[in-house]
């Protein structure tokens, strides 16, 4: 772990130099990726450099453990207890620390939510939830854009589809991958009965083009026209996109988006998301079965949480949290819930020695 830290302190330094380099200055693209890996690195640093000089105390008091002053003794006996009580903490919070964070983690999101079983009560549910979000993003200061909207017939979203831009979106939106359930009244319910609808929510890490490591020549892009609600615009612009992936038969397509480029954008998110899917299951079954009994699949038919009103209560089943405090969740207070979650996810890591 002392290694791990020290290589860490290592490029950190380096870093540090580089940030002074007027090559590295005058150029805004590598300033900001050398700055942006600086600042993620100083914790991790700055750690490095208490738990070295923590080592040090510890090996001096010990030393002084062996005086022949019985005085010195007593007194190097408590520092030396202290330092290693101290010790012992820091190496469970570096072990955390080093854990190795998703190569996706810091991307931004396509987010789709769609209603479920529960009619139109099921769409309102459905914009419930995406006014929660979007709270939730206005509080981390991250932006949304709204690629495609189909409205209920009672209000709410049969279908919706979102980018959210930010620091680390996907670090923490990617576990709401799955299927959310409401019970509650419904405002048409003249009987006072709780009635349960359901919502389903599948988050995307957005791939920027250069990060896909596909051969383009390994792709067939088909265009064609939209299905569905849309006017004018979807009966006369083949503006829908299919992308099939030759060596794998693996096929995304998308028509959410209002035109092809975005089309494009949001198959090739799903296409990317759904080859390393496979390549992942096959080279780490085991590892990938545990992460999704952790984090959620995204399967459509997984409840993952759900969202008792009468009850003022908010139950997340993968890690059996439930908090009584609905009413602020919902209003974007999403915290205890995605803390919850990577705290979860951590904790299978380090069981998995994954540090």
């Amino acid at each position: 772990m002392l290694n791990q830290l020290e290589a860490i302190y290592n490029r950190f330094k380096n870093l540090e130099e580089q940030l002074s380099d007027p090559e590295i200055i005058t150029d805004p693209s590598k300033f900001t990726k050398v700055n942006k890996e600086y600042g993620k690195l100083k914790p991790i640093a700055d750690t490095y450099l208490t738990y070295a000089e923590l080592l040090e105390n510890i090996k001096s008091s010990d030393a002084m453990r062996k005086d022949p002053d019985p005085e010195m003794r007593e007194m190097a006996q408590m520092e030396y207890d202290e330092s290693r009580a101290e010790k012992e903490k820091m190496d469970e919070d570096i072990k955390v620390m080093l854990i190795p964070k998703d190569p996706e983690d810091e991307r931004d999101i396509i987010m789709e939510i769609r209603s479920g079983a529960g009619g139109d009560e099921a769409a309102i549910f459905a914009g419930d939830l995406y006014d929660m979000y979007r709270r939730y993003c206005d509080n981390m200061g991250w932006k949304i854009e709204v690629i495609d909207e189909n409205e209920g017939t009672a209000g709410g979203y049969s279908k919706l589809v979102i980018e959210v831009h930010g620091d680390d979106v996907y670090s923490h939106l990617k576990f709401e991958s799955g299927a959310h359930r409401v019970q509650r009244v419904p405002k048409t319910e003249s009987q006072g009965r709780v009635h349960t609808s359901a919502a389903t929510v599948a988050v995307l890490p957005k791939m920027e083009e250069e990060d896909i490591n596909i051969n383009k020549a390994d792709l067939k892009i088909d265009t064609f026209r939209a299905s569905g609600a849309g006017g004018q615009h979807v009966n006369k612009t083949e503006s829908a996109i299919r992308i099939t992936h030759l060596p794998t038969g693996i096929v995304s397509e998308s028509q959410d988006g209002r035109s092809q480029h975005k089309n494009k954008e949001i198959a090739m998110a799903q296409l990317y998301q759904r080859i390393k899917n496979a390549q992942d299951t096959a080279a780490h079954n085991e590892m990938a079965s545990a992460r999704k009994s952790l984090v959620g699949s995204g399967d459509r038919s997984e409840k993952i949480r759900t969202y008792n009103y009468p009850q003022n209560r908010v139950t997340d089943h993968r890690i059996n949290l439930t908090l009584h405090n609905l009413d602020k969740i919902i209003a974007g207070g999403l915290e205890p819930v995605i803390e919850g979650l990577q705290v979860a996810e951590n904790a299978t890591k380090l069981q998995e020695g994954v540090v």
